[in-house]
């Protein structure tokens, strides 16, 4: 059984910083891509960050320059740096991954449970 389990999440002020991490585990053959979305109150559910296994990196423009996403592929991770937070970026952020399962012969997309993040004062 392959899981997303996210950790990082909690409350902050404007102008401070989160890290997420977001770790795969399960019997997997292979990760790809890797990625954070986020959720916010009466809102649908937006990409934020993606990285491939390679390390190429795509960004929203609202996080361009405040957000970092990076991996560790050999322990089937993703992280995201979030700087200079603002409110418009509470959420619940999911960790999504497209994984190969040991027990498959193809690729399919996993979700985390998501973990709140909130920016106030």
């Amino acid at each position: 059984q392959v899981q997303l389990v996210e950790s990082g999440g909690g409350l902050v002020q404007p102008g401070g910083s989160l890290r997420l991490s977001c770790a795969a585990s399960g019997s997997i053959y292979s990760v790809t891509s890797m990625g954070w979305y986020r959720q916010g109150p009466g809102n649908q559910r937006e990409l934020v960050a993606t990285i491939t296994s390679g390390s190429s990196t795509k960004y929203q423009d609202s996080v361009k320059g405040r957000f970092t996403i990076s991996r560790d592929n050999a322990k089937n991770t993703v992280f995201l740096q979030m700087n200079s937070l603002k409110p418009e970026d509470t959420a619940v952020y999911y960790c999504h991954a497209i994984i190969t399962p040991r027990t498959a012969d193809w690729a399919d997309p996993y979700w985390g449970q998501g973990t709140q993040v909130t920016v106030s004062s």
